[in-house]
Parts: C-alpha cells; sequence; structure tokens
C-alpha cells in the first residue's frame, strides 16, 4: 500500500511516505513555517519514492494534541488532498506517535509523553506496547493538565518524551520515581510514526471519510466542561 503521512503539531515538520513496508520521509525543526514547507516536502517524499498523489491508497495525519494552528496545518492538508483524489483519511494521535518513536529505540515497556500546552500545563498520554510488541498502544484517554496533576501507575519502568518534559521535567519525573528509567524532552513527533501507526490503523479499518477526519485540541474538551459546571 501506499499512504502519505504529515506531520505540523509542533516545532517540528515532517512528511512521511510509506509504500510497500518501507518509509520515506522529510523532518525540519521550522516554527511559524509549516505552511510554508509541508506541501514541497510531500512532493520531495513522492518525488524520491516515484510515486503520484493518484496512487495513494490513504492519507494520515497528526491530529494532535498541539499547537492549534499547526493541528489545523495538517487536518487541513490531509483533508484538501482526501476530497480531491477520495481517498480515506488515518487521523493519529502526536503522542502515539512520540511513543512509537520511543518503543523503536528503548526497552521501556511503557511511555509516558508529554508535550508542552502552554499556560503551565502539559498534554499527556500514557502508552505500552500492545501484545505483539509492535506499536504503542494508549492506556486510559489522553489528557491535559499541569504536570503535578498527571497521574501514573508506577508499577512498572517508563521512560519520558515530548516537550513537556523539557520544561517540566522535575514535576513529572516526580511523578514516576524510581521507576522513571530515562526521558528525552527533545523528541518531537515525527510523520514516518505517524505513518507506521496509520498503516496499522488502516488495516484495522479504522480510516474515516475526509469530512470526519478531525483535529483534537483536548483543551476544547476542558472548556466544554466548564461550561456546563457554569450552567
Amino acid at each position: 500500500m501506499k499512504l502519505l503521512a504529515v506531520e505540523t503539531a509542533t516545532e517540528g515538520c515532517s512528511a512521511a511516505l510509506l509504500t510497500d513496508g518501507f518509509i520515506h520521509s522529510r523532518f525540519e525543526v521550522a516554527p511559524r513555517r509549516h505552511a510554508e514547507i509541508i506541501l514541497p516536502m510531500c512532493q520531495s517524499v513522492l518525488t524520491e519514492a516515484d510515486a503520484t498523489l493518484a496512487q495513494l491508497d490513504a492519507i494520515a495525519f497528526g491530529r494532535g494534541p498541539g499547537s492549534f494552528t499547526g493541528v489545523r496545518i495538517a487536518a487541513g492538508i490531509a483533508q484538501g488532498i482526501a476530497f480531491a483524489l477520495d481517498l480515506p483519511v488515518v487521523p493519529i494521535s502526536t503522542l502515539a506517535a512520540l511513543a512509537q518513536e520511543v518503543m523503536t529505540k528503548e526497552d521501556s515497556a511503557k511511555v509516558l509523553t508529554a508535550i508542552d500546552a502552554r499556560m503551565n500545563e502539559v498534554y499527556w498520554g500514557c502508552y505500552q506496547r500492545d501484545e505483539q510488541g509492535s506499536y504503542a498502544r494508549l492506556i486510559d484517554e489522553e489528557h491535559v493538565s499541569k504536570p503535578e496533576q498527571v497521574a501514573v501507575s508506577v508499577e512498572s519502568n517508563w521512560y519520558g518524551a515530548g516537550s513537556g518534559w523539557a520544561i517540566y521535567r522535575d514535576s513529572l519525573a516526580q511523578r514516576l520515581g524510581s521507576a522513571l528509567e530515562g526521558f528525552d524532552g527533545e523528541l518531537l513527533p515525527k510523520a514516518r510514526f505517524i505513518a507506521t501507526l496509520a498503516e496499522i490503523a488502516y488495516r484495522g479499518g479504522l480510516a474515516v471519510s475526509a469530512e470526519q477526519a478531525q483535529p483534537v485540541y483536548l483543551r476544547d474538551k476542558v472548556a466544554q466542561k466548564v461550561l456546563n459546571v457554569r450552567k
């Protein structure tokens, strides 16, 4: 199969083409330049693989959480290509992409991913390897909260990943104590790992239509809860 993936939810901007099990990818740390460079990146990976948009089976995107503007850019590109070519879309969590990268490099069975959400908060999620050990599976659900409010079971060893760890290292490390094996606060979500997870989701029948491919901000859920309480 051929699947194009885009990821622009953080400072990193990337595109990847998964074709017959091989991944061609581009990645650049380019704050505020995502809209300018993401389409040329897509064309670059297609050209490298001698492929065209018309040959795609699906398109995937990092659906958040992350920068509101960045997440909208990826969603807009995915929807635009999908509408034009009548392709299915596979939305993939940016937190899951971080966990997937860690699990390809580290032996840790569990990963606490955390992305800086501004306002002294982090977007975070807990992941563990699936039964086959091939992909990162979400434990419970994704959250946005103060770093000191992150709730994690410390029954096994953990690895931390994401920009939240660079800013709130001490608070997050305290949540795990001696169960923390290490962390990488410089790690950013990448399209190549969006593509890896998207292939699994696509084969599992989890692709959606273009109009159903929506960003996930997490903070909009919090806002809705506040409104409900005030009512």
